[in-house]
């Protein structure tokens, strides 16, 4: 196969004539190209008048590859050569391994120890994805908080309620596996190639169902609604622990090797982790509030005409600015045609996050803008401070409104540091229900500002981002987890032989795909461990 990069057509031109633009970009005629595979697609949006597609293509040559490899002089045109993933099987011997929690790092663990032959047992404190759909659509509609099966917990984790983006910043032949996981599971096979991957959170939620089916019919065990409250490290190796059941009913567990994918919410196993010993630090993360626009005034600022998201989607963006005070301002998980949610895991506290479904077909599009803090905003030099310090700001918004109805501002109100009375032309998509009102009163002062210059400095690269009408709900304090659980070269917890700490809950992923590839790591780990 042949990689063949950098093939731009108009986007109205559609991929009709790629195959000839293929050949024509190679010095071929089309009728030489056995096979055509799509690598990667991607939106080309710098010239707003001409907005393109640029291909990655795979070209089967045939019989003539070799020649045409020997005259070719084009660095970018290469031979391509796929990395297989390779998945072990090895006899269990000893102890099942365990994973706790199953969210993307849970489930891609499980699921390559089950293929491995392992059969590892999950426990997982919130419900099935039946159950959590439930909980998650009853409190929207104004019925009671969970907090065991609610946005944050459950299976699937947190990403399931988002956009369900896929892209990430590294290349690892283990996304292609997580990928094909998706896809064989019920995601979209354009997830295979293109540049910005997202399923959607409709369609996650028989994702997630359908790859626990699957580790369960490879020999896996899959426990709901059962937390890790306790854990005995003996000698600096861990031994067993303490689960408690959704009746309260307690069980200890022998453990030799054990998957820490807790999600970075898990507050109260934080701490069970810190009283027993395990080696955890502060780490950065972002807070702020999740800033609504009306999706046509996002397509009109990337793209001129509107009228292209019919052809390539609603438009996304990625905005920041490194402020003069030294503050990082910046956009996070935007979420096009979405809506903006609760995301609250403890009761009394408000947090917001956003979601989009596959079509991203909703009036509104949404962000989070977020601004930097670090150990030195938290006061403490405690390890789980920066918890503290999260908890401070979602109790405010709570304390503020007496309900979960999330406080709400308009963003002339907020650049004029003004209360909202109302709001105009941007319907605030947060259920179950915002009121008017100012971000003044629960973010910390230099958070509040940073934001207010970081929008104004946006507006200049998105024309409308400051539009007067647009909605800032907050806030937003879960950008990614306040700890590092300290872990060494061999992945596991450097206080704790056999822990191995994962994904986004330990400081080690920061999305569906990374945490997802950092769960096979550590498998991998206890694999090499079980064929040793």
């Amino acid at each position: 196969m042949i990689k063949v990069p950098e093939i731009s057509l108009p986007v109205r031109e559609g991929e009709d004539n790629l195959l000839h633009a293929a050949a024509k970009k190679i010095g071929v005629a089309p009728s030489d190209i056995r096979s055509m595979r799509l690598l990667r697609r991607s939106v080309d949006a710098r010239h707003r008048n001409d907005i393109r597609y640029t291909y990655t293509l795979l070209l089967d040559l045939g019989e003539r590859e070799a020649s045409f490899l020997k005259r070719n002089r084009s660095p970018k045109i290469t031979e391509y050569f796929e990395e297989q993933y390779e998945i072990p099987r090895i006899k269990p011997h000893g102890a099942r391994p365990v994973v706790i929690g199953f969210g993307p790092g849970g489930i891609f663990a499980a699921l390559l120890l089950a293929q491995a032959g392992l059969c590892p047992i999950v426990f997982e404190r919130g419900g099935a994805i039946e159950e959590r759909s439930a909980a998650v659509r009853a409190f929207r509609s104004g019925g009671r908080f969970s907090a065991s099966s609610n946005i944050q917990f459950g299976e699937g984790g947190a990403g399931t309620f988002s956009d369900g983006k896929l892209n990430t910043g590294v290349n690892d032949p283990r996304i292609r596996r997580v990928f094909e996981e998706f896809v064989e599971a019920g995601a979209p096979g354009e997830i295979l190639y293109d540049a910005k991957p997202h399923i959607g959170t409709d369609l996650l939620p028989g994702i997630v169902k359908r790859l626990r089916e699957k580790i369960i019919t490879l020999g896996g065990e899959v426990c709901f609604d059962t937390k890790l409250c306790g854990l005995t490290v003996e000698n600096g190796v861990l031994t067993q622990i303490e689960i408690m059941k959704k009746d309260g009913v307690r069980e200890t567990v022998p453990v030799s090797e054990m998957i820490l994918a807790i999600g970075h919410s898990a507050r109260d196993t934080f701490s069970v982790l810190h009283k027993a010993g395990i080696a955890m630090d502060q780490k950065s993360f972002s807070v702020g509030a999740r800033i609504e626009h009306p999706q046509e005034l996002i397509d009109r600022g990337r793209y001129g005409d509107a009228s292209l998201h019919k052809l390539i989607g609603a438009a996304d963006y990625r905005l920041s600015e490194h402020l003069p005070n030294g503050r990082g301002v910046y956009t996070f998980c935007m979420c096009p045609g979405g809506e903006v949610v609760c995301a609250s895991s403890e009761e009394n506290g408000i947090v917001t996050n956003g979601m989009s479904e596959y079509a991203r077909a909703r009036e509104n599009a949404n962000a989070a803008l977020l601004v930097g803090v670090g150990p030195g905003d938290f006061g403490s030099d405690h390890p789980l401070a920066g918890v503290e310090f999260q908890r401070k700001i979602e109790m405010a918004a709570f304390e503020l409104s007496g309900s979960y109805l999330a406080p709400a501002q308009r963003v002339e109100d907020f650049l004029k540091k003004k209360a909202s009375a109302a709001f105009s032309s941007v319907r605030p998509s947060y259920l179950p229900g915002v009121i008017p009102s100012s971000l003044d009163r629960i973010l910390p002062e230099y958070v509040a500002d940073s934001m207010r210059q970081g929008i104004l400095r946006m507006d200049r690269k998105l024309p409308g981002f400051a539009f007067p009408d647009a909605v800032l709900t907050g806030p937003e304090t879960r950008s990614s987890s306040p700890v590092r659980i300290l872990r060494g070269e061999n992945l596991e917890s450097v206080s704790a032989r056999g822990l191995y700490p994962c994904a986004e809950g330990a400081g080690y992923a920061g999305g569906i795909t990374s945490a997802a590839m950092d769960g096979l790591r550590c498998a991998e780990k206890i694999i090499d461990k079980y064929r040793s």
